[in-house]
């Protein structure tokens, strides 16, 4: 039988507090929709005794989202209580998240009290959240660093007070994996009535262990855990929620289930970091650009072979299209000839040695090699074979002026002229093209970068175009920019237009 796990998102509360990541209430209202897609049991939308804009957020969240449970912060306070209850009352599910520091550094230092003082202040807030809903989760602020058998005592009043969740934070993410472990192990053992409520993890990653540490408590009995889209959060950031999602997905033998559907996970990380200004390292578990590339010719050959030889999770199921065979230098023939394939070229084995070792030359001068190179390296230019190509391209811009485009396609041997104005240059060279295509097309993103640094340089823009549902990818290199970003569009377009 499989045990069901919750699945609390603080990123619009506890992700929100990263500098330079705030988002405006309509900006929060798309993420909580989007969170209600991908499957999360409980929203923390938001402090709203801290301000206005909190408050009236959780407000329009609650009234925005139907079936995820609403939470909201408070301190242990009956102003912060009643501020909170106040911005619940559209919520369908409302909970009133209260708390207070456990630990001797807070008791001491934060508080100037004792663990009696803090115990009775624990028990009150509780109660007093309750009047106002029946579900009340109390924090015990740094229970990382405080001491096991003190815990056990508030967590134990907490619950007899009320409480319906109680979360138990290694908010400084000081704890090693074992003895959060073990902390959890010792509540589930020691405390009277702890099956009369749920436990949860709140984990950051000061030490880069917030995933290990929320593990942990998940295999020792919590059964809520808080989470973050992306792991972000203050300092370090907070335990990532794709990461404890595909965990467990991947490990079913342990029977721990969520309601999260992964298919959304890509996507939404992608929206959040967009709304948050906040990039998703390369390097990141399950989101992170490479965390499905290859470039070792060793583990290429593998992927081709048998996708799960190197891939323990299958892209699809965290809404990837596929993973990537990326060509360095340290590729084999293997992933050229794959990715000569994919292009639509077919070679003899005799013909693919000698590409191949033009290619390992062309490799070692060059980061990364893209389509266009390896096709040149066969004979043939990709555009060439190309429907739709740019056959000139003129723009007018500058301070103070209106940027117009004027733009002539060859389609098929057919020559289609079109001019319009834009948000700047590029905005209006694609606009032109749009007028020529006529077709129903988003571009989903749009990268350019520079080869080398100069401002000579020859410009890569990469493009993701959406059209009919479907994904397609445009890439250009050239000197003018301008040029690059109307050729990748093309590209793009050239791949659902036949």
């Amino acid at each position: 039988m499989s045990d069901r796990l919750f699945i609390f998102d603080t990123t619009l509360r506890d992700g929100e507090q990263v500098p330079g990541c705030q988002l405006n209430t309509v900006e929060k209202i798309q993420v909580a929709k989007a969170l209600e897609e991908l499957g999360v049991d409980v929203i923390e939308a938001g402090f709203p005794v801290s301000s206005p804009g909190d408050f009236q957020s959780v407000v329009e969240i609650s009234k925005a989202v139907t079936w995820p449970t609403i939470c909201a912060l408070t301190r242990a306070v009956e102003k912060d209580i009643n501020a909170a209850a106040e911005a619940l009352k559209y919520a369908k599910r409302g909970r009133i998240h209260t708390g207070i520091g456990t630990s001797d550094y807070h008791i001491r230092h934060k508080f100037n009290s004792t663990q009696e003082e803090i115990l009775e202040r624990a028990i009150a807030a509780t109660k007093y959240a309750k009047k106002f809903v029946e579900d009340v989760e109390f924090y015990c602020e740094d229970a990382g660093r405080t001491d096991n058998a003190y815990l056990a005592r508030v967590v134990e009043a907490v619950i007899k007070a009320g409480a319906t969740v109680v979360n138990i934070p290694d908010t400084t993410g000081y704890c090693l994996p074992d003895e959060y472990r073990a902390k959890i192990k010792y509540l589930i053992d020691n405390v009277d009535g702890v099956h009369n409520a749920i436990l949860s993890t709140h984990c950051h990653n000061d030490l880069g262990m917030a995933t290990a540490n929320t593990v942990q408590g998940v295999l020792n009995g919590a059964r809520q855990v808080e989470v973050t889209i992306n792991g972000i959060g203050e300092r370090a950031g907070n335990t990532s929620l794709e990461e404890v999602a595909m965990i467990f997905r991947s490990h079913k033998e342990r029977n721990i289930v969520t309601n999260i559907n992964t298919t959304k996970i890509y996507s939404m990380s992608r929206m959040v970091s967009s709304l948050m200004n906040m990039p998703v390292q390369p390097n990141k578990a399950i989101v992170g650009k490479n965390a499905f590339a290859h470039s070792s010719g060793i583990h290429q050959d593998g992927v081709l072979k048998n996708r799960e030889s190197y891939e323990i999770i299958d892209p699809k199921e965290v809404g990837i299209d596929d993973n990537a065979i990326v060509l360095t230098a340290r590729s084999g023939r293997a992933a050229l000839k794959h990715r000569l394939r994919v292009l639509g070229v077919e070679m003899e084995q005799d013909k693919l040695d000698k590409v191949y070792e033009e290619f390992l030359k062309l490799a070692d001068r060059k980061k990364d090699i893209n389509d266009d190179d390896v096709l040149l390296l066969v004979g043939k230019d990709r555009t060439a074979m190309h429907r739709i190509k740019l056959e000139y391209l003129q723009v007018t811009s500058g301070v103070g002026l209106k940027s117009v485009a004027s733009v002539c396609l060859d389609i098929a041997g057919e020559k289609f002229e079109a001019a319009s104005a834009g948000n700047g240059p590029v905005d209006a060279a694609i606009k032109a093209v749009k007028m020529i295509i006529r077709r129903t097309m988003t571009i989903q993103e749009f990268l350019i970068q520079a080869i080398n640094k100069g401002s000579d340089d020859i410009g890569k823009v990469h493009m993701q175009v959406e059209y009919d549902g479907n994904v397609y990818y445009g890439f250009s290199a050239n000197t003018d920019i301008i040029a690059a970003s109307v050729e990748a569009f093309i590209d793009a377009i050239n791949k659902f237009v036949k």
